[in-house]
């Protein structure tokens, strides 16, 4: 099997730590980006890891390339998306939300994103069947009823950028993916059963292991094919 080079964006914690472990094999190189340092890359010599800040869109995007350089990348996971103060609870109020908040929402969540593919589309033109995935949320489908307005603009925007995307990439064959998660079990250890995260969870959450199977479908398609979208609320979701 020949190895694959993963750009893969908010590391440190997470669902972005739970696709770090899982998604790749040891064969394979990854770029891990986050602001703080993950826990895990002891003795994990096939992950880099890359110090920078989202919220800074333009300073974000010169230092990742300046480490990719002009290396080929096969797998970009743009797997970020920070939210309101209060958020998904009953003290969430937009009108008490800062334009200070606001902005660095806008800049972590839609700015980065595009800025650092733009920045990389050479590097992922040097890849055979290079995919670009965007983790996105149920927030960004219509008819939700969530409350959280730059969040949910931001995760809406997020398939805008996956449909024009594709439109510009087409001719070079690269993959542009949204994924849209529901409530995700995040608490749970990376090695966790997954028959333990159900009995836990009382199956009311997304285990991360059903995120796994999803990217590695749409890694595993040729690049005769597309895979614009997957939706992925969880079955007790009310939200949609």
């Amino acid at each position: 099997m020949t190895a694959k080079t993963y750009l893969i964006f908010g590391i440190s914690k997470g669902l972005g730590k739970f696709i770090t472990m899982n998604l790749p094999n040891s064969m394979d190189k990854v770029f891990g980006i986050s602001r703080t340092e993950p826990d895990f890359l002891t003795d994990k010599t096939n992950i880099k890891w890359i110090q920078t800040d989202l919220s800074n869109p333009k300073k974000s995007s010169e230092t990742i390339k300046s480490n990719l350089k002009n290396l080929p990348i096969d797998y970009l996971i743009y797997n970020v998306g920070i939210w309101e103060n209060n958020a998904f609870s009953n003290d969430y109020n937009f009108e008490e939300n800062s334009i200070a908040e606001i902005n660095n929402i806008i800049n972590t969540n839609i700015t980065s994103c595009i800025t650092n593919i733009q920045s990389l589309l050479n590097n992922l033109k040097l890849s055979s069947n290079a995919k670009i995935i965007l983790i996105g949320s149920t927030w960004g489908l219509d008819n939700h009823n969530g409350k959280e307005v730059t969040f949910s603009a931001s995760k809406f925007a997020l398939r805008g950028i996956v449909h024009s995307l594709r439109e510009n990439l087409r001719y070079h064959k690269i993959g542009v993916s949204i994924i849209n998660l529901g409530y995700l079990a995040t608490e749970f250890d990376h090695n966790e059963d997954i028959t333990t995260v159900l009995e836990k969870t009382g199956g009311k959450l997304i285990p991360l292991q059903d995120v796994i199977n999803a990217l590695k479908f749409i890694i595993s398609t040729s690049n005769a094919s597309c895979v614009k979208e997957i939706s992925m609320p969880a079955m007790n979701d009310t939200n949609l």
